[in-house]
């Protein structure tokens, strides 16, 4: 069987009805965030793009909501998209049903409109999904770009604080081992190990970190957004920016309250971030 790489595509925050705040704070935080999209399926959306990977802002426009995308409306508000780049989205989800793990359905083709200069593009997209039950409050995919030039534009990479890339997505979980064990399932074990801070995947440039709930308090302080049920919940983003310098200056220039500085990270309360603990790192 082949392997399966994993190589972060995105991160997801999902912001329900409350684009236009998400919009504005994140831009406050310093993040330049491409023109609003919107998805064939019902959905709208920004996007701060860095080097590799991206995050996007995904919820919907005020009294827009559709059933057409009713999984976002039951997931609960901030960090709830963990996604893989996969150059071959058919046949991945055969490798995923080969290994024993269960798929929502088949993969999804999507569009969204790309303004560029002059003229109108089309940005293309199929995705493959891990069962919702695997994965709580939230959800874990594989993102096939058809059309990456649409995604990836220089123009749109450059942010007044420094966030050249995301370097930890943080799961918290009263069982770490079980969680870290289904990613490597689908992964493979070589993936996965022990780090400095908690259980985690290595996924090219970042890593999926997963912590108890004490442990992310520790890290990250105590706001840091707690489980529900006590079942998994995507707690964090750590990013990396080309200097703290130049993130903090970006904050206080956004007028962002609640800024911690912890073990060499600057941390931004769930508060100021749509529901996200964001923590930067050189």
């Amino acid at each position: 069987m082949p392997s399966l790489i994993p190589l972060l595509d995105h991160v997801v925050v999902n912001v329900h009805e409350g684009l236009d705040d998400a919009a504005s704070r994140y831009r406050r935080l310093g993040f330049q965030l491409t023109p609003r999209g919107h998805h064939s399926l019902g959905s709208s959306n920004h996007l701060a793009i860095f080097d590799t990977d991206y995050l996007e802002l995904l919820g919907f426009e005020a009294g827009k909501a559709t059933t057409g995308r009713a999984d976002l409306l039951a997931e609960p508000a901030g960090l709830t998209g963990l996604v893989f780049k996969s150059a071959d989205s058919t046949g991945l989800h055969r490798e995923i049903l080969a290994r024993g793990l269960e798929v929502e359905g088949p993969p999804r083709e999507f569009t969204r409109p790309v303004d560029l200069p002059g003229a109108t593009g089309e940005a293309r997209f199929r995705t493959v999904r891990l069962a919702a039950h695997l994965v709580p409050n939230g959800r874990l995919y594989f993102c096939h770009h058809f059309t990456p030039e649409l995604v990836w534009r220089g123009h749109w990479q450059v942010h007044p604080n420094g966030v050249t890339g995301v370097a930890q997505y943080v799961i918290a979980a009263a069982d770490p081992a079980r969680t870290i064990g289904l990613l490597s399932r689908l992964f493979g074990a070589e993936h996965v190990g022990k780090g400095a801070h908690g259980e985690l995947l290595r996924a090219g440039g970042a890593s999926v970190v997963v912590l108890t709930p004490e442990a992310a308090a520790r890290r990250f302080g105590a706001s840091v957004p707690a489980l529900i049920d006590g079942r998994d919940r995507m707690v964090a983003l750590v990013l990396r920016t080309t200097a703290l310098a130049t993130a903090r200056a970006a904050l206080a220039a956004g007028e962002i309250r609640g800024v911690e500085e912890i073990d060499g990270l600057l941390v931004v309360p769930p508060a100021e971030a749509a529901g996200v603990t964001l923590a930067f790192t050189e």
